[in-house]
């Protein structure tokens, strides 16, 4: 009975709590702009004050950006923002007008400008790409008598060239006659919703050509079925036959996983975790924070 009264007194306590913290917060006409947007019931709310605490924070770091190269956010050029779904807030990095722009820029000069590069074209002054350009060349040598090699999951600053250097790669490995595809993965997502009569044949496409290069992955707007149906399917099918995969991306793999959990459930942590399992499968992770080459 003791034991109750003490659970009972704690649980009290904590609810008062939270209705003290999101009481002083509502007095931030932002936090409470977003708290009417959202439309939700205040018990339900006042549960993840202190995360849309930190979606406001970031929402006036972006008032205030004129540029992303000036991004004060915890991920550059991305925003911690929520959504409401089965009565419950989901937090994930949804990109910034600028990224949105600079990925837009980076799709075009990638479709105008990589078609023709190869190795030779690769800047090698910079000594912030050494490590990656030697992976490059090493993996290059080795492929040829080895097509179950790792490949990589190369994520770091913007504009660095990631995506350039790993399109150089298969260029070079098509003199070969090598099958490689680079898959912008945002764009992807958007082609297979509004085209489900080809989706198969192109699964089956990603699934299976020699290497494919995943461009950009965590700039999508995440749902279940792109995580499990799509990239989950890909990505098993390739890990089973050992084919090939890099990935370029702004995030990291522990940020990865958390923009791959669209909910704070435990199955959803499962499901993300699974994807990231993969992705450690089929790669070795490799960091480039480098000079912005778009600049």
């Amino acid at each position: 009975m003791i034991e109750v009264k003490e659970k009972m007194k704690k649980s009290n306590k904590l609810a008062t709590h939270l209705k003290t913290a999101y009481a002083a917060s509502l007095t931030d006409p932002q936090f409470k702009a977003i708290i009417n947007n959202l439309k939700i019931k205040e018990s339900i709310a006042m549960k993840y004050t202190s995360c849309l605490e930190e979606t406001v924070s970031e929402l006036k770091n972006c008032k205030a950006c004129k540029s992303i190269f000036e991004c004060q956010n915890k991920i550059e050029g991305y925003v911690f923002m929520p959504t409401l779904k089965n009565e419950r807030l989901i937090f994930s990095y949804a990109p910034c007008k600028y990224t949105k722009r600079l990925a837009k820029e980076a799709r075009e000069n990638l479709e105008k400008n990589t078609i023709k590069i190869t190795m030779k074209d690769i800047d090698i002054t910079d000594k912030k790409r050494v490590k990656v350009i030697k992976e490059l060349k090493d993996f290059y040598t080795a492929y040829g008598t080895n097509k179950e090699i790792k490949g990589l999951y190369l994520h770091g600053s913007f504009g660095c060239g990631k995506t350039f250097l790993i399109t150089a790669l298969l260029n070079e490995l098509g003199k070969k006659r090598v099958r490689s595809e680079v898959v912008y993965f945002p764009e992807l997502i958007r082609e297979f919703k509004g085209d489900f009569e080809t989706l198969n044949e192109k699964m089956d496409y990603y699934m299976n050509v020699d290497i494919l290069l995943i461009d950009d992955i965590g700039a999508e707007k995440v749902t279940e079925w792109s995580r499990d149906e799509i990239l989950g399917t890909i990505l098993q099918n390739r890990m089973n036959k050992a084919l090939t995969t890099f990935f370029t991306s702004n995030l990291n793999l522990s940020e990865l996983e958390t923009h791959l959990s669209i909910s704070n459930n435990s199955d959803d942590a499962v499901k993300a975790r699974r994807i990231i399992e993969r992705i450690n499968q089929l790669t070795d992770s490799i960091e480039l924070i480098s000079a912005n080459r778009r600049k």
